[in-house]
């Protein structure tokens, strides 16, 4: 009986993620990217990026990989200053290919002293039945 609670929460949390489409959980996938960003999540990145990843900047200012990636988390959890205050991300579109995945918005990074909003394309792939990401491509938007 004691096992029952836990249980049926289980049971809840499996029926629940069912109910969400592919582009559902893809977008919720992406937020918690932005998430892992924001908050220097090391471990959520190790599990998210592909061996393979590539993070193309704004006009290619910088290239990153999954170490350069999971090196700055790490560090800004060790104490390094950081002047990320928010992330949110809007508009998401997801586009679906056998097991590949596109999903492209916009996210508004708040570094002081005004926010900039950034386009995104990330790709993700579906690998051993998870999705990893594997290229992310971010274009800051001029201010009109």
């Amino acid at each position: 009986m004691k096992f029952l609670p836990l249980l049926l929460a289980l049971f809840l949390i499996a029926f629940s993620s069912l109910g969400q489409t592919t582009q559902e959980q893809l977008v919720e996938l992406d937020q918690g990217w932005e998430r892992a960003l924001l908050n220097s999540e090391v471990e959520f990145l190790e599990n998210l990026l592909a061996e393979e990843f590539v993070w193309v900047h704004n006009h290619a200012s910088l290239i990153d990989g999954k170490t350069a990636v999971l090196n700055r988390a790490k560090k800004i959890r060790g104490g390094q200053p950081d002047d990320t205050r928010n992330r949110s991300p809007r508009d998401q579109q997801v586009v679906l290919l056998g097991q590949t995945a596109v999903v492209s918005g916009f996210t508004v990074v708040d570094r002081g002293p005004k926010p900039t909003t950034y386009h995104f394309m990330r790709t993700y792939v579906l690998v051993d039945g998870s999705w990893k990401l594997l290229a992310n491509h971010t274009m800051a938007i001029p201010e009109e």
